[in-house]
């Protein structure tokens, strides 16, 4: 499986066409894929975004947002969307995938990664929870950790 990069204008409108996918998948509302590919090629050119392609045309997207970190000396990586096409999924893609946007947010000085994913998709807990990921305050044996959000358009 080759993972690249976003550089250009067609790898970021496959970026745009995989994440309203991915959004439609879930009944998620999601603009048109060429209104959206502008977001992540700014965001990418802003310096604090990767926006990484899987396969070869891409299957798959994930998107990495670094920042500098409070309590530790490197980056933390926050990994805002990660999509396998349906199709695709169940024959260890995804999990390939995941491990390459592990590496590569290592690469960029990350020694951090979070995420967030829904309590009832057991698919990407379990992914993510193959891979180290906990869910819980002290690494395994704290609470629960919750997500919150608020809109504040």
């Amino acid at each position: 499986m080759t993972v690249v990069l976003a550089a250009g204008a067609a790898d970021f409108a496959a970026a745009a066409r995989l994440l309203v996918d991915f959004n439609r998948e879930y009944d998620d509302p999601a603009p048109e894929p060429s209104w959206l590919a502008d977001r992540p090629a700014a965001l990418s050119a802003a310096g604090d975004t990767s926006v990484l392609l899987s396969g070869e045309p891409p299957l798959g997207v994930a998107v990495l947002r670094f920042r500098e970190s409070l309590w530790q000396p490197g980056l933390e990586a926050y990994l805002a969307e990660l999509y396998i096409a349906p199709e695709h999924r169940g024959r260890g893609l995804g999990t390939a995938f995941l491990d390459e946007v592990i590496e590569h947010a290592r690469s960029r000085g990350a020694d951090y990664l979070d995420l967030n994913t829904s309590e009832d998709d057991l698919a990407a807990r379990h992914l993510y929870e193959k891979r180290g990921f906990d869910c819980h305050e002290g690494r395994g044996s704290g609470p629960l950790a919750v997500y919150y959000e608020l809109d504040l358009s």
